[in-house]
């Protein structure tokens, strides 16, 4: 197993395919940001060989992340590989929904077992002003592609900002309980580079439970996996459930299971935290299988007790400087 000094096993890995996006969404990218050279982003088959060296060592979940992963071409070549690696039991995938619609078929030919897709708003001169693109409506053709090919459970995640869409939590719940989508409310963290992060700007779970309570009674549900970053509740008359990222109001860094593969071949072990081990430069000078593995559990074996608490508990008004979120991967 891949155990930190904390005790932690990490069995979960986030391999992001591109740092490119066809949104610009303001919390996660700067409005000009510069991509990397396409000869620094590790080839598909470097980057399902280091899924199988850590799905060896105990990793059972892939999430494959971006940027937005769908304007890499082929990518349904790299989850089939992902989906064959022994040991790998569950392939996801986080998208923005825009080009998915023209996916969602050959992804789940693959071996994609289900999607994520991030959508702060159903309200379209809204959803320009957080994107800087006019594409709901693919997005919302994509969600019921996702639906029709069978990615199943389809999550929508959704950040909220004061101020911004804080007014769309019912009838975000609404759409998703109607739709027969899962919806999970992320707290609004610090982790863009223009130090904008404000906590006022927060709006915690506890208050968006309390909020959506008021029009449908729910329950909470025992989690089944104790490293998951949400927390579920469901709804009394059947109607699915509606998850909880508490990242700001409640860190879950005590039971992560995360790792972080970004897209020009760094791992990190903590969403927040800078360091990171290079992978590629040995990788492309001829390193073994088991020397790579030994960096990542040294990597691992150095992790702190959570970056997240640190963050918060220093004050600090953004996490991550040295990338932006679309560089390190959801």
């Amino acid at each position: 197993m891949l155990c930190d000094g904390f005790g932690r096993a990490h069995d979960d890995l986030r391999v992001s395919v591109t740092d490119r996006c066809n949104l610009r969404c303001s919390y996660c990218m700067p409005v000009a940001p510069r991509w990397y050279p396409r000869g620094e982003i590790l080839a598909y088959e470097e980057a399902a060989r280091l899924v199988a060296i850590l799905a060896r060592a105990g990793v059972r979940r892939v999430r494959v992340t971006g940027g937005e992963p769908m304007v890499r071409k082929d990518l349904d070549v790299f989850v089939a590989a992902v989906a064959r690696v022994e040991g790998v039991r569950d392939v996801s995938l986080t998208t923005n929904g825009v080009l998915l619609a023209e996916h969602a078929e050959s992804l789940a030919r693959a071996g994609l077992s289900r999607i994520n897709v991030s959508l702060d708003t159903l309200d379209g001169e809204r959803f320009f002003r957080v994107t800087r693109r006019h594409d709901l409506p693919l997005v919302l053709r994509g969600l019921e592609a996702a639906r029709h090919a069978g990615l199943t459970p389809v999550k929508l995640n959704t950040v909220l900002v004061r101020g911004l869409n804080d007014d769309e939590v019912e009838r975000m719940a609404g759409f998703a309980r109607d739709q027969g989508l899962e919806l999970r409310f992320i707290e609004f963290m610090p982790l863009e580079n223009g130090a904008r992060w404000d906590r006022r700007e927060v709006v915690t779970g506890e208050e968006v439970r309390a909020r959506i309570a008021r029009l449908w009674s729910i329950e909470p549900e025992p989690a089944d996996d104790p490293s998951a970053p949400a927390v579920r509740w469901r709804y009394s008359d059947g109607a699915g459930a509606v998850g909880f990222i508490d990242s700001v109001s409640a860190p879950f860094c005590a039971d992560c299971s995360r790792l972080r593969l970004t897209a020009d071949g760094h791992f990190r072990v903590c969403l927040y935290d800078d360091r990171e081990t290079d992978l590629k430069t040995p990788m492309r000078g001829g390193a073994s299988d088991e020397e790579l593995l030994a960096l990542m559990r040294a990597a691992i074996a150095r992790k702190g007790p959570g970056g997240a608490l640190e963050v918060l508990s220093s004050g600090a008004r953004t996490g991550v400087r040295t990338r932006s979120m679309h560089q390190i991967g959801g």
